[in-house]
This record gives structure tokens, C-alpha cells and sequence, in this order.
């Protein structure tokens, strides 16, 4: 269940502006670590309360699972923006905040009169942190900076798709949304860095994550391939261009990783195949040698896979050679990792004696240890002025 111990990030305190799933998922780690976020929210609230899914025979103020995994650790204070005493309200809030973050389309803090500069202004340690689809124009402007953007249009113009994909070109997206969720991450690495460096000189700074940017980042090895060989790297499948075997093979009853690109491994692997010769053939002595004659050893190395078993696969190979069956998230709920780590967390469902489970805290730290700390907030749940009272008393102890 949830833990109260306190994170690296205690006394941090957040106004989150965030929706849908890049911002949130930002904040969602600050929380983690121990920041007191505050999720700022309008009347109807973020819409991804309403996405769903929801349990059968739940109550009606149960929590969709979109919005209770990724907005776990938060409080919620329900603010019109547009409203003269909602927004004195929120710039009260500011004065005592560390950090403010926003996901909105480039234009819209300003057209409220609360831009950052505005911000800055009341309160100069301030961090304010942005995400949008193609930055904000503060840190260079974009042809397209004022296009809407969501994972799937990061994953393509960010080169991700490019490179994902079936070997006739087909390219295809990834499972998890790493169009919102590796910016997200970023964005919370950026706050910190600016936190530290506002806690050293009592200067905030603008904080801006573009999903394009990062998902470019992400695809790093295209990027120096295409410098070094002028080569414009395709879909391929479950191979990798410059290691061999690295690659998905399937088995007699699913799907194994095979990562045996390393000479000792590879060595391991020929030998249990009953192929030693292929170890010492100098055709395939290194892995750049074995990458460019793939083809050669696909038809001897697959067949050998495809007869056997995961189970008998992971027996014969486990803690000899990088290799690891592909999991359902029904094998992951059985699988004695995800428990021992904490991976799989029970939260409270409001209206409900039943919890739900969410994905845990990935970052591991002995001391201040991240944790999934509470579960999602109701709309509106805490009142802005008791947050306000909170936070201004928290400063003028420190």
C-alpha cells in the first residue's frame, strides 16, 4: 500500500496545470519523490477522469484508471483561470510555490496574463516548467510551434516511427504512449536541475521540453548512423542493424529477447545449440562480422529457438546470456520481480473496499526512497486557501 515516508523532494511544492498524459506523468514522478503537488484544475476537470477504464460495480466517484495511475500523490484544487478572484487566488499560490507547470499550446498563459515572465516577476525562484508538441518559442521557434501535438505525432515527426516498424516499411507505434512519457520523464529531470540551481542562487528559470526534441533524443543512434554512413536507417523489425543476435525470435509457445551479441555469449549460445564451430569461424569472430552476415546464421539460429520452449529457453539460458521471455502484464502480475520491487501498488478506489493496482515508483533510493504515497485526488478535493495557509507556514518556518 501506500507509503508516508518522505522523498528526496519533500518540501518541494508543485502547482501542476497539467492534462492528459506527458505533464501529469512529469509531475506524477515529482510526487513520487516527495514533492507536494497540487494539481490546478477548471471546473469540469482534467478529461482524463473521464477516459476510463472503470470497474464494473465501482461507485460513481471511483477514479478512471488513466487518471489514478498517473495522477497518484497529488492533491486537486478546482480554479477558473479566467475568473479575477480564481486568478489572485492561484497568484497567491505562486508566491509560495518552488514550481509551476503547464502543458498548454504556446500562447495561452500569456492570453491569461499569467506567462512566465508575469510570474517571475511575483516570485523570482519560481521554476516554471513547459511541454508542448514543438517547444515553446522562447527557446527557438518552430514552423510549427503553434501545432497541436499528442504521442502518436511526436512518435512520427520525432523520427521514432522512422525506425519502428515492419522490414517492408510499415512503420508502427509503440505500446506505451514514449511520445508523452519520455518527454514527461525529461520535463521532471529539467525541474530538478532548475530546482537545485534556484535553492543555490534564489533564481528560477524557464524550463521547456519539446515532445518532438525528446523523442528525437530518443532516437539517438539514427541521428550519428545517418552522420557517420550517410545511411537513413528503416523499420526492421525485431532485429538490430549493428548487433547480432540482438532480436525478438519467437519460440514454440511465444516470443524470447535474445541478446547474445557479446563474444562470451555468443560463444554459450553456439555451444548449447551444438554449433561450437560457429564460435571460432572467423566469418563471425566479432559482432560486426556476425551483424553484417545475419542472414547467414537467421536460418541456423531461429529454427533452434522456435523448438524450444520459454520455459525450457530461460532454464538452459537464464544468468548465462542476456535473454527474457516477452511478458504479458498478466505474466508480470505472477512474476516474483514485479513483487519483490514494488512494481505492482494497491490504491485506495474511492467508493470502494476493493484497491486498485497501478504501476509503482521506478527510482530506488535507500535514504529518501520514491514511492507511490497516495492515491489520485478527487476534483476539488482540497480546498486552494487550506493549500495556500500550508504552504505559507512551510515557508516561513524553513
Amino acid at each position: 500500500m501506500p507509503t508516508e515516508t518522505n522523498g528526496p523532494l519533500h518540501g518541494i511544492k508543485v502547482l501542476d496545470l497539467t492534462a492528459m498524459l506527458a505533464g501529469p506523468y512529469a509531475t506524477m514522478l515529482l510526487a513520487d519523490l516527495g514533492a507536494d503537488v497540487v494539481k490546478v484544475e477548471p471546473p469540469d476537470g482534467d478529461n482524463t477522469r473521464a477516459v476510463g477504464p472503470f470497474r464494473d460495480g465501482d461507485s460513481p466517484e471511483g477514479l478512471a484508471g488513466y487518471f489514478q495511475s498517473i495522477n497518484r500523490g497529488k492533491k486537486s484544487v478546482v480554479l477558473n483561470l479566467r475568473a479575477e478572484q480564481d486568478k489572485a487566488t492561484f497568484l497567491r499560490l505562486v508566491e509560495a510555490a518552488d514550481v509551476v507547470v503547464e502543458n498548454y499550446s504556446a500562447g495561452v498563459m500569456g492570453r491569461l496574463g499569467l506567462n512566465y515572465e508575469v510570474l517571475a516577476e511575483i516570485n523570482p525562484r519560481l521554476v516554471y516548467g513547459t511541454l508542448r508538441g514543438f517547444g515553446d518559442p522562447r527557446s527557438g521557434e518552430s514552423p510549427y510551434t503553434n501545432w497541436p501535438a499528442f504521442d502518436v505525432v511526436a512518435q512520427a515527426m520525432g523520427g521514432f516511427l522512422g525506425i519502428t516498424g515492419t522490414p517492408d516499411g510499415t512503420p508502427i507505434k509503440s505500446g506505451p504512449g514514449v511520445g508523452d512519457i519520455f518527454p514527461g520523464t525529461l520535463l521532471a529531470l529539467g525541474i530538478v536541475s532548475a530546482v537545485r540551481h534556484a535553492e543555490h542562487t534564489g533564481l528560477g528559470q524557464f524550463v521547456d521540453i519539446a515532445m518532438y526534441d525528446a523523442v528525437l533524443a530518443l532516437c539517438e543512434r539514427a541521428v550519428y548512423q545517418h552522420s557517420y554512413t550517410g545511411a537513413v536507417p528503416k523499420q526492421q523489425g525485431n532485429s538490430h542493424p549493428l548487433l547480432y543476435p540482438f532480436d525478438i525470435m519467437q519460440t514454440a509457445d511465444g516470443w524470447i529477447a535474445v541478446a547474445a551479441n557479446k563474444e562470451p555469449h555468443w560463444r554459450i549460445l553456439v555451444d548449447e545449440m551444438g554449433h561450437p564451430e560457429l564460435a571460432t569461424d572467423p566469418r563471425y569472430a566479432t559482432n560486426a562480422d556476425r551483424a553484417v552476415r545475419n542472414a547467414e546464421l537467421r536460418p541456423i539460429v531461429e529454427p533452434w529457438i522456435r523448438a524450444r520452449s520459454n520455459a525450457d529457453l530461460v532454464a538452459l539460458f537464464g544468468g548465462r546470456i542476456p535473454i527474457g521471455p516477452v511478458n504479458s502484464i498478466a505474466d508480470i502480475f505472477g512474476d516474483p520481480h514485479a513483487k519483490v520491487r514494488e512494481m505492482l501498488v494497491q490504491v485506495e478506489q474511492p467508493g470502494s473496499a476493493v484497491p486498485v493496482t497501478i504501476a509503482g515508483a521506478p527510482i530506488k533510493l535507500s535514504a529518501t526512497p520514491a514511492a507511490v504515497r497516495r492515491r489520485a485526488p478527487l476534483l476539488g478535493e482540497q480546498n486552494p486557501t487550506d493549500i495556500l495557509n500550508e504552504w505559507i507556514a512551510q515557508t516561513s518556518n524553513v
